[in-house]
């Protein structure tokens, strides 16, 4: 069997600290044999640079997905092209910097596994289809792949129309961005996994991974509030993706996994 863990948003230093400190003991437990997380968040709470990237590919994460603010840092734009496991949407326009799949080989024997982040456009920035774009981007991929897919999107709706538009056709569709994970794991009726979202790796007390006065005061007066990283307990949320090396296909439903530091 092998095991796939798959690690909410990281928000800031925050939930970079919680990965260190958790993800080594979680890889042991879970015995996983590879581990994905999305870092769009992961400088300072928005985007992400080239030494923290290092430092999370060194911690222990194996691919860091995007979403709407892998760019905030526009560093990112110097590295991302030699950075192959730095994987941004998929379904921005061609000629956009960065790959949106990540291709190669777990265990023995090798396993060919592709690693795809895409992008919701409900309450979104502009973007292609992401509907479409995994249609194209499928069809590139050889049948034998175990694809695994990271759905950064607001709306559950659009979450949970992707799961069944891909399902059948790919392992897992998890969902990422609202930093909340749900309690809606499940394998649907074709064979994939699904779960609207992961949840988030960061501050436990905060709205989102930001200081909660902050936001509230940002709801309450509806003026302008500079957002700041919270501290404090951290939480580490994930799932565990048991996949069958024979059959390509999940086994159960993904295993939640949250986690707190006092």
């Amino acid at each position: 069997m092998l095991n796939i863990l798959f690690l909410g948003d990281i928000v800031g230093r925050p939930g970079r600290e919680v990965i260190k400190k958790l993800l080594p003991g979680i890889r042991q437990q879970f015995k996983i044999n590879y581990c994905i997380a999305n870092g769009e968040n992961a400088a300072h709470g928005t985007g992400l640079t080239k030494d923290i990237a290092d430092e999370l590919l060194s911690s222990g994460i194996d691919v860091l997905t995007g979403g709407n603010h892998i760019w905030d840092k526009k560093e990112i734009l110097s590295f991302i092209d030699d950075y192959p496991r730095v994987v941004r949407p998929q379904n921005y326009p061609p000629g956009t910097p960065g790959q949106g799949v990540f291709l190669t080989e777990i265990g023995l024997p090798p396993l060919p596994i592709a690693v795809v982040s895409v992008m919701g456009r409900v309450f979104m920035p502009p973007i292609d289809c992401p509907f479409r774009g995994m249609d194209a981007l499928l069809q590139r991929i050889p049948t034998d792949t175990v694809v695994l897919v990271d759905f950064h999107a607001e709306a559950t709706s659009e979450k949970q129309a992707l799961g069944f538009y891909l399902d059948g056709r790919v392992a897992a569709v998890i969902g990422t961005h609202t930093h909340v994970q749900t309690a809606d794991e499940r394998v649907l009726p074709k064979g994939t996994a699904f779960l609207s979202d992961v949840g988030m790796c960061g501050p436990h007390i905060s709205v989102l991974g930001v200081q909660v006065e902050q936001v509230v005061r940002r709801f309450v007066t509806g003026l302008p509030v500079k957002f700041e990283i919270a501290e404090g307990p951290q939480i580490l949320c994930g799932v565990v993706l048991r996949i069958d090396p024979v059959t390509r296909q999940v086994v159960a439903p993904p295993e939640r996994i949250v986690r707190l530091l006092p």
